[in-house]
């Protein structure tokens, strides 16, 4: 008779400890750890007698490697992120909040590549067959050869696409609900998780099908399970987008067959997500060309892809003791910094403000490049001086107040150009650059936020000299 051991494991971040605590002292989770049974001794499993082992052939680095092959998905957006294809034999991990559409995306790349005459399987361990083939048909996928089926059990599942012809395209949604005989714990815990991975991955390499396994997220936006699983994969994708926006973004966290810094655009539609292949235009189709103050356009850059996006700022006289800074798409730390540059080298007095910060579309911009962007838009409106309609924005501010050159600035000035931008607020090393690129945006040089403030607020001083009132009072300065 088996003889079991207990061990208490953080459903978070997977660490082990002896005896149950209210909170992990690794990641610092309440109520996270799980007792989990491991049977050891007559009924577990064989042990394995030492053996003396076989060599194997060594091979020097100089040594001629062949591309991997690549499984095209027919979805041009998921095919960029993951590198221009999926590689047979690879696993890729995909996480984002439910709802956001990663059922439908994976069932749409599940059609495409059957209707190239590529067995491709869909395993959903959360939802029945026939709630699959509904969503299906809203999609108009129904006439697709796809393979459904409703299972958990990891031992049938792998049993079952070995049989037949091997499939080129397997989808798990998702791995919290599969399990294993063989281990002696309940759905969804560490073990669990850890082990059904393993098993279909190992699976997948032997078989050569492209494996894309699902995974939920914690509340703090990351993959649930064992961080082990993560390394398991051969790519980790994200998914994410906003409810109350249509656009959505795949991003590569880890990618072994290609670039970690793209990103893929699409949006959610009654017929499915749809590819957006210029999302530029598409997350300024709702801008006010209208001169309003407060807003100005960003030229940034999402792995070789240049994306446009406009910046709204509100700056209000606040009636707290402490006013307010609220943020949506931005680092919030980023942008304390830049206020606090502001009051230090710009000469502003923004303390008696409540300052708010969008990203318009949904979009979270991560890059330094945005802070120029933010900054104009702050001080516009500020001043109550609209900025100029045919003008992005970039550039990176240091903490001395000047202003630095970023990378990819080529591509920014062409995307801009492109959509009907005339100028380029950006830094001074950039006009060398411009003017070897040649095509592009006409760039001038933004070479501190002093020169910055100073450019808006005689923008401000010219509109009230020529009759039109500003929204509201100007309570600033530009430092010379």
């Amino acid at each position: 008779m088996a003889r079991l051991r207990s061990s208490y494991v953080c459903q978070n971040c997977g660490a082990i400890t002896q005896r149950w605590q209210g909170k992990c002292e690794s990641c610092g989770e309440w109520n996270a750890i799980i007792e989990e049974g491991a049977a050891l001794g007559v009924a577990a499993a064989p042990a394995r007698r030492g053996s003396a082992g076989r060599a194997f052939p060594l091979e020097d680095l100089s040594g001629v490697s062949k591309p991997e092959p690549r499984i095209a998905t027919g979805i041009v957006e998921l095919d960029r992120v993951a590198g221009g294809g999926l590689v047979p034999g690879s696993a890729t991990l995909i996480g984002g909040e439910p709802g956001i559409g990663k059922s439908t995306l994976l069932i749409q790349a599940c059609a495409a590549v059957a209707r190239t005459g590529a067995r491709a399987v869909y395993v959903s361990g959360e939802e029945s067959t026939a709630q699959v083939r509904l969503r299906a048909a809203r999609l108009g996928l129904a006439s697709a050869p796809v393979q459904l089926a409703a299972q958990t059990l990891v031992e049938d599942i792998i049993a079952t696409l070995a049989s037949g012809d091997a499939p080129k395209f397997v989808v798990i949604d998702s791995i919290q609900t599969m399990w294993s005989d063989a281990i002696e714990s309940a759905p969804g815990t560490v073990s669990q998780v850890r082990g059904s991975a393993q098993a279909l991955i190992r699976f997948a390499k032997a078989s050569g099908a492209a494996l894309l396994i699902v995974g939920h997220v914690t509340k703090d936006g990351q993959i649930a399970g064992p961080r082990v699983v993560e390394h398991m994969v051969d790519a980790v994708f994200s998914f994410e987008g906003d409810g109350a926006h249509a656009f959505r973004l795949l991003r590569a966290a880890k990618n072994r067959f290609g670039a970690t810094d793209e990103v893929g655009v699409f949006e959610m539609t009654g017929a499915g997500l749809a590819e957006v292949p210029n999302p530029s235009a598409l997350f300024l189709a709702g801008r006010d060309i209208a001169a309003a103050p407060g807003a100005s356009v960003f030229a940034g850059v999402e792995g070789a892809r240049p994306l446009l996006v406009e910046i709204q700022a509100l700056v209000a006289p606040t009636s707290l003791g402490t006013p307010r800074r609220a943020v949506v798409g931005w680092e919030p730390n980023r942008l304390a910094m830049v206020l606090a540059v502001l009051e230090s080298h710009g000469g502003l007095k923004l303390g008696q403000y409540d300052i708010y910060l969008n990203v318009a579309g949904g979009l979270r911009v991560a890059e330094p490049a945005a802070d120029l962007a933010a900054a104009a838009a702050l001080v516009s409106s500020l001043t109550g001086a609209p900025l100029p309609h045919d003008a992005v924005y970039f550039g990176e501010i240091a903490l001395s107040g000047s202003v630095r050159p970023v990378a990819h600035t080529g591509l920014r000035l062409k995307e801009a150009a492109k959509l009907g931008f005339a100028r380029a607020f950006a830094p001074p090393a950039l006009r060398a650059e411009s003017e070897t690129a040649g095509a592009g945006a006409g760039a001038t040089p933004i070479g501190s936020v002093a020169s910055l403030v100073a450019l808006i607020a005689a923008a401000a001083v010219e509109s009230k000299t020529r009759g039109k009132p500003s929204e509201r009072a100007t309570t600033t300065t530009a430092a010379g």
